[in-house]
């Protein structure tokens, strides 16, 4: 027998209620038996009345599951799948790496001639991920998307199970942190002006000069790029930053260097210092980072990158003996834990005492230390 019921919204004020409550508008899902199969899935409705209308029709005729008899393409589901993500608000950055993972799923299920959403089974997840030109972290982190998604969809009925549930986590190796010395920062900073010696002088002293501030920025005030490239002017304060990260919506007041703040307020008056408000926030971000890999070439520094300004901001601070939760506070960490694991070696705390502990393994018992008579005339053998 099936049952309907309403599965009251996050913004519905009847959802204390339970699913007995029928008053108002939120989508209707059923529940129950239809023969030997156990049924729990959306309806697709909000009118009570059609709801029962279809329940008795699947009953009366003896029908299987709608997803049965109309099984749900892949677009499909990841278009449910997308808008269920955007209803609880997540970050623009993650909705963009949903929908970078949709547009692979998408290409190698044409490559493959495959529609629906049950013919990914192991094999194909398997062979799926096996066209991912990602390694480490990133191999991992489109890994958990994807079972997140492969999970929505069992929950909405139309698989049986999760197929990813199998797929073993890939080994990652950690890149270590790698932030800037004095030297380097002082190489990158020179190079500004090398960018851009075949423009016209002064666009090349406006661009050199935002180029430049740019890197002040990341470098003191530990944004991520996004961030950073976005910053609003109305941000600063009595020479300090107001920082809000956007992933992790933390914020906090950053005091700056005065150099870095005449270096802000020296640009051109705008709403923002690097952007002009009109493109979408990765890509201007997108069109920074490509600058600066241009920048970096100039440079004999390797593996230069923007997020090494971040960890070269991390790291001062902790070897200036700043307590790891105010440096994770600084850098929008949602705890602690991330930063001590990419962090935890530059703890100048951390580091004083294993090097106390190893000191206190060179105290050597009192016997050892007068020596003990060898076999050749008593001499010591310790010379």
């Amino acid at each position: 027998m099936l049952s309907i019921y309403r599965r009251h919204e996050k913004s519905c004020e009847h959802r204390a209620a339970g699913r007995n409550y029928r008053r108002c508008k939120c989508p209707i899902w059923v529940d129950g038996f239809l023969g030997d199969r156990d049924i729990r899935q959306s309806l697709k409705l909000r009118d009570w009345t059609k709801a029962q209308d279809l329940v008795r029709e699947w009953e009366s005729v003896g029908k299987k599951t709608i997803a049965e008899a109309e099984p749900i393409t892949i677009g499909q589901a990841w278009e449910q799948f997308l808008a269920d993500a955007e209803a609880r608000n997540l970050g623009p950055s993650t909705l963009s790496k949903y929908k970078l993972l949709r547009r692979r799923m998408e290409q190698f299920a044409g490559q493959f001639g495959l529609r629906l959403l049950r013919e990914f089974d192991l094999a194909t997840c398997r062979t799926f991920r096996t066209s991912w030109p990602l390694q480490n972290l990133a191999a991992l982190k489109t890994l958990e998307r994807l079972k997140s998604f492969f999970r929505f969809a069992a929950d909405a009925g139309w698989i049986p199970e999760s197929p990813t549930r199998f797929l073993k986590n890939p080994k990652v190796i950690n890149s270590p942190t790698l932030p800037f010395n004095s030297a380097e920062m002082a190489e990158i900073l020179g190079a500004c002006d090398v960018l851009y010696q075949r423009q016209p002088p002064k666009v090349a002293h406006l661009n050199a000069l935002r180029l430049r501030t740019l890197v002040l920025l990341l470098r003191y005030s530990g944004l991520r790029i996004c961030d950073a490239v976005t910053l609003e002017r109305e941000r600063i304060t009595d020479g300090k930053l107001f920082l809000y990260t956007a992933k992790t919506g933390t914020a906090v007041y950053c005091p700056s260097p005065p150099t870095v703040v005449q270096a802000l307020k020296s640009l051109p008056a705008e709403k923002y210092f690097f952007w002009t408000g009109r493109s979408h926030p990765e890509s201007v971000a997108g069109h920074w980072q490509r600058i600066l890999r241009r920048l970096f070439k100039l440079t004999r520094i390797l593996h230069g990158h923007a997020h090494r300004f971040r960890d070269t901001f991390a790291v001062e601070l902790l070897l200036a003996g700043v307590p790891v939760a105010r440096v994770s506070m600084l850098l929008g960490h949602e705890s602690t834990r991330t930063t001590e694991k990419h962090y935890m070696p530059w703890v100048r705390d951390r580091q004083e005492q294993l090097e106390a502990d190893v000191r206190r393994t060179w105290t050597m018992p009192e016997a050892a230390t007068k020596g003990t008579s060898g076999v050749h005339g008593g001499s010591s053998l310790v010379n």
